[in-house]
């Protein structure tokens, strides 16, 4: 009978041992977390309005500056899911905008009329399928996209009035502002947590994160 109270004894003391130590090691990544959130610069890399993809309550924030008509952006982009599936839970993708080329600035009115109905990332999607036709660097044709875009299942007269929205105007001259306040001079360009990705590549990228989770 003793031992059988001492050995519960041990076990809820176990158990309480452990609570404490998950609790604790919540309070610690969540305190890291909310470390960079807190930062003066934090709604320069995460603003209210940019579009986000993956949990609510990352540990990582993994920022990136596209431009939809740059053919690395469109490379990178399946890996870029595939680094969200890796880490699932603990990243949060954050999208903003580096319009270098000629016909960006029309492009990124379209994704963001598409999100308005709720569409971006379909839209996204489309636009980067179809990139190599509409987005040539030798012979663009932007007028393509009107032809693709019913397959991201939008409605293509609530695009062409929404996308002259001056809000969008205005949101892409902020992010152009942005983007030159942090250096951005190439897309894609990505932050972890703030911290610019210096080596560009799927791994490097691949190991800030993994820096980022470890502390």
């Amino acid at each position: 009978m003793k031992n059988k109270l001492i050995l519960i004894v041990v076990a809820v003391v176990v158990l309480i041992g452990g609570f404490i130590a998950a609790s604790q090691m919540y309070k610690e990544k969540e305190a890291e977390r909310l470390d960079f959130v807190a930062k003066e610069d934090f709604k320069k890399f995460v603003p209210d309005y940019a579009p986000k993809l993956g949990t609510l309550t990352p540990e990582v924030y993994l920022v990136e500056f596209l431009d939809p008509e740059c053919e690395s952006c469109r490379a990178f982009h399946p890996l870029v899911k595939m680094l969200l599936a890796e880490f699932e839970g603990k990243v949060q993708l954050v999208i903003r905008y580096a319009p270098f080329h000629g016909n960006s600035r029309l492009v990124i009115k379209i994704l963001e009329a598409a999100r308005i109905q709720g569409k971006y990332w379909e839209t996204l999607e489309v636009l980067f399928q179809y990139q190599p036709q509409w987005g040539s660097h030798h012979h663009p044709r932007p007028d393509l996209i009107w032809k693709y875009l019913p397959e991201a299942g939008v409605d293509l007269n609530r695009i062409r009035e929404d996308m002259h929205n001056p809000e969008i105007e205005a949101m892409i001259a902020k992010e152009i502002q942005d983007g030159q306040d942090l250096g951005v001079r190439a897309t894609p360009s990505f932050f972890v947590n703030g911290k610019p990705l210096e080596t560009f590549g799927i791994e490097p990228l691949r190991e800030l994160i993994r820096q980022n989770l470890q502390k």
